[in-house]
């Protein structure tokens, strides 16, 4: 889903609430989630599931795929994401 589309199902379920409104408030949720992984801690939201990071390993003796040459790969993070229970669910029935 777009974020367009997630701001015109935000406008029907709150028909009071004008674009402007609806836009920040989604800025505002993503910052809060973006700063809150950059500080190491996870973002629980009960009932939809877990954002975390992932630290990968550095890697020495990676191939560059196209070519096949020897490349390193540095340590670096990852977003994850893991669904909850009532989620897995509701997309599964």
């Amino acid at each position: 889903m777009s974020k367009a589309k997630l701001i015109q199902q935000f406008k029907k379920t709150n028909p009071t609430l004008n674009l402007k409104e609806i836009n920040r408030i989604i800025e505002v949720f993503g910052d809060s989630i973006k700063n809150a992984l950059k500080n190491d801690r996870k973002v629980e939201i009960r009932g939809f599931g877990t954002f975390f990071i992932k630290e990968i390993n550095e890697k020495f003796s990676a191939r560059n795929p196209k070519t096949g040459e020897l490349i390193y790969v540095p340590k670096k993070n990852k977003i994850r994401f893991k669904a909850s229970k009532n989620l897995k669910k509701n997309i599964n029935d």
